[in-house]
């Protein structure tokens, strides 16, 4: 079968792999119909070290179960199925907390022996933890917001739930990528009064205002921070979903927070520490998130979605084939596209 493999920046390949087969009773096998790429997986397009041995990537995928392990139940042959970013027993302790990218028993996709996502078939483990069934054929036309239920919506979904939206609450989304425009949609979703999004490219900011934006701010540094006051008669925003991961991300996030706010991150952060001194200590304000349990929000999520209430699909602006993988790559590098849909 084909999969992507990266052997450094800049450097993604499609190639032949072995097809994967059972190694555990707790495995089963899926036929990969819909992948994607991550922001994530351009960090390491962008910076990772030549070697002469490719790596798995992806983390993203849904698919029909081809074969299950004898210890496997409620999975079946033909089920048509997504997987989150990481795979979880969903029975552990950590898992039951609703912790499942702390399983004891689970790992990540492209890691350690286990097929990356963008291939035409996985090996899951713990798959009756991992896989959640979806009520849908395999030429849905729900398939690409499905889909967005492995990573990027519940990621947005936890960076509002930590950060506390509600009604009644204002919040400033920083970052116009596929995760904070669905921290948008989230924060409209949980009843948000204002939500203010922070980005400057107008297709992007367009699909944010869709998704429930009320100001878009395309300033950034001083001036961006100088607008979100504007806009809330200088107090800031009571909740502020940081989905960049840089550091002049978190900085801005501090600064637009309304005293006792919350500022929270899930753009997985470039910087070796936070820069919250005394005045974030002086007005109070919790710096909360992190990596999301997206298994934890699959099945709330999920019914919205089925019922075409919400659409995060949208935020999948380029579909390929498997031969188009690195242009793929680097179309979101260079910013042309927002988030790509791969098709085997």
């Amino acid at each position: 079968m084909r999969a992507t493999l990266i052997y450094g920046a800049g450097d993604i390949r499609v190639e032949d792999v072995p097809d994967p087969v059972l190694h555990e009773p707790t495995d089963a096998l899926v036929r990969v119909l819909r992948s994607c790429i991550c922001g994530s997986d351009l960090w390491p397009y962008a910076s990772r070290p030549a070697s002469a041995q490719g790596d798995r990537i992806g983390h993203e995928f849904l698919g029909v179960v081809e074969d299950t392990g004898s210890d496997v139940s409620g999975l079946k042959k033909g089920d048509v199925v997504v997987a989150p970013f990481v795979w979880a027993d969903n029975t552990c302790d950590f898992c039951r907390e609703g912790l499942q990218t702390s399983c004891r028993h689970g790992g990540f996709w492209g890691a350690d022996g286990v097929d990356g996502g963008q291939g035409e078939a996985v090996r899951v483990p713990q798959a009756q933890g991992t896989l959640v069934k979806l009520p849908v054929g395999e030429d849905s036309a729900l398939l690409p917001s499905l889909l967005s239920l492995s990573d990027v919506f519940p990621t947005g979904h936890h960076c509002a739930v930590t950060a506390g939206v509600g009604p009644g609450k204002t919040v400033t989304v920083i970052g116009d990528g596929a995760v904070g425009l669905c921290a948008v949609l989230a924060a409209q979703r949980l009843g948000a009064e204002q939500i203010i999004l922070m980005g400057r490219h107008p297709a992007r900011t367009d699909l944010g205002r869709d998704f429930g934006a009320t100001d878009v701010v395309a300033e950034r540094g001083d001036e961006g921070v100088a607008k979100v006051l504007e806009l809330t008669g200088g107090d800031g925003t009571h909740a502020v979903l940081e989905c960049v991961g840089l550091r002049p991300a978190i900085e801005t996030a501090f600064a637009v927070a309304r005293a006792g706010g919350r500022v929270s991150r899930v753009g997985a952060p470039q910087y070796p520490e936070v820069p919250a001194g005394s005045d974030a200590f002086r007005r109070n304000i919790t710096l909360t998130g992190g990596i999301a349990p997206a298994r934890a929000y699959i099945e709330e999520l999920m019914p919205d979605v089925l019922a075409g209430d919400i659409e995060p699909g949208r935020v999948f602006d380029s579909t390929i084939g498997f031969d188009e993988v690195p242009s793929g790559y680097q179309s979101m590098a260079d910013r042309t596209a927002l988030k790509v849909l791969i098709r085997p």
